[in-house]
């Protein structure tokens, strides 16, 4: 069931076009990711989402309530939406306790009850609850930022970038942890995030912004194998672009002759090829090896960068490699291809939108 729908929303702050009649349907229960370089709209759009702006054009439903219709918009305390801040933006004069309960009736009986089933809903000990937020670690924060969000049941949740400030273990730990109390939940949940890992490991759907616009939503694993441009296929992922002929069911490239779904297209076009599809071998005496420019180590994902000389055409690469079997710079390697390449859309040859 399609919970929330953004109907081309627009927003321009003076000159500047924030966003450009962006529409994205999203289902009850979901957790969808939105990702873009700075300025691309993501940010303003949350803030539509939430009611902390206006558009100046376009619709927003939840639930069918309508939060937002052009500039006539719900006010954010009136909508059914929970918001984590970056920084958790608890109140440092209050302990948890009072943090959790700022929006909760403070005669309701319950209440003691009430916040108790928070914190064992955000996996912390309600032994926390008279500590103040400057006694927590910031993972401890953010997940008592989410509590206070929860107190209030809300049927959306938007995350505002809120792993940003931890280090990287525990961004990993407690974006897991979230994920885990929002799905417990059947909450439906959208994360803005600059990270592309992150938003590929956490959401169900993925929406890709850029220049305000919309450029293309779905599921994490099919953006990243099936962009619909060459941006899009650079900004989710280490890749590879590849000049190539294109047959039926197959391209003719420098690296031979690769399956591709083409679609009954003919001429030429560009493919991507993704790290992991790379794998290297022992150079062979006959045929083109590839010689290894630099290698990345990164411990569990290392990257070496390869050059290949095909006939008058120069060929590179970037290629995955367990770090037990990553080769040394300036090593011949032979190359093979593992599935199929992705053949970009038509209307990329030159750049895409």
């Amino acid at each position: 069931m399609t919970q929330l729908v953004v109907s081309d929303v627009s927003k321009r702050y003076g000159a500047t076009v924030a966003l450009d009649r962006v529409s994205l349907s999203i289902e009850a229960g979901s957790r969808v990711a939105v990702v873009g370089p700075s300025g691309s709209g993501k940010t303003t759009l949350l803030r539509i989402i939430a009611g902390f702006e206006a558009p100046d054009a376009g619709r927003v439903t939840l639930d069918g309530q309508v939060l937002a219709d052009g500039p006539a918009i719900a006010p954010a305390h009136r909508r059914r939406v929970g918001y984590v801040a970056q920084d958790g933006a608890l109140f440092p004069h209050l302990d948890v306790a009072g943090n959790l309960g700022f929006g909760l009736p403070r005669n309701a009986p319950d209440r003691a009850d009430r916040l108790r089933e928070l914190m064992e809903m955000v996996e912390l000990d309600p032994a926390m609850l008279t500590r103040r937020p400057d006694e927590l670690s910031g993972g401890q924060q953010q997940r008592v930022a989410l509590a206070r969000a929860l107190a209030r049941k809300p049927a959306l949740m938007l995350l505002d970038e809120p792993f940003s400030a931890l280090d990287t273990g525990l961004r990993e730990t407690v974006r897991q942890a979230v994920g885990r109390v929002l799905s417990r939940a059947g909450i439906t949940s959208i994360l803005v995030t600059h990270d592309q890992a992150e938003a590929l490991s956490f959401a169900d759907q993925l929406a890709v912004m850029r220049d305000g616009r919309l450029v293309q939503s779905g599921r994490p694993d099919e953006l990243y194998w099936r962009p619909h441009d060459s941006r899009t296929a650079l900004f989710l992922g280490e890749g590879t672009l590849i000049e190539a002929e294109i047959g039926d069911g197959f391209v003719a490239s420098p690296l031979g002759r690769l399956p591709a779904p083409t679609s009954g297209r003919r001429g030429c076009g560009t493919v991507l090829l993704r790290p992991e599809q790379i794998v290297l071998g022992p150079p062979r005496s006959e045929g083109p090896n590839a010689i290894v420019q630099s290698v990345s180590f990164g411990g569990s994902r290392c990257f070496a960068q390869l050059r290949l000389a095909a006939g008058e055409t120069e060929l590179l690469l970037t290629a995955q490699v367990e770090s037990i079997r990553l080769p040394a710079v300036g090593a011949a390697v032979s190359v093979e291809v593992r599935g199929d390449a992705w053949l970009l859309p038509e209307a990329d040859r030159h750049g895409g939108s």
